[in-house]
């Protein structure tokens, strides 16, 4: 049930917005745009998986990197300490977000559970089944 809410409520925000969402946690996290602002940057861009990290490794160490074709044509470049503050940002905010969504879940007195089967009806180990 809360996958399903969840997904609900992503639906509510375009593909834009999400991306933009995200970019904007990105450069907070410490990640810097690199614009695909030639004919070969833009040909580079294209041969990269939109919207998903790549890890490449340079040396000693490790970049990750976010292509952006659509939104700001560009790429997002980060060392592995920017990766872990976006991630933990990212684990901050499902957790914000399930909570959030739990105590919307049981906020109103007058909804009727009963209507929808629970409160006797469940099946299960919690008694006689509804599905």
């Amino acid at each position: 049930m809360l996958l399903v809410a969840s997904t609900g409520l992503a639906g509510c925000e375009s593909v834009h917005d999400q991306i933009t969402d995200k970019e904007n946690s990105l450069a907070a996290a410490g990640f810097v745009a690199r614009p695909a602002n030639n004919p070969e940057r833009q040909l580079m861009l294209q041969k990269l998986p939109p919207n998903r990290f790549l890890q490449k490794s340079f040396g000693d160490h490790m970049l990750y990197i976010y292509s952006d074709p659509k939104v700001c044509n560009c790429l997002y470049v980060g060392n592995q300490a920017a990766y872990g503050r976006y991630m933990s940002y990212v684990q901050a905010q499902n957790l914000a977000d399930q909570q959030q969504m739990t105590a919307d879940m049981y906020q109103d007195a007058s909804w009727n559970w009963g209507m929808w089967g629970w409160g006797g009806g469940w099946g299960g180990p919690w008694g006689g089944g509804w599905w």
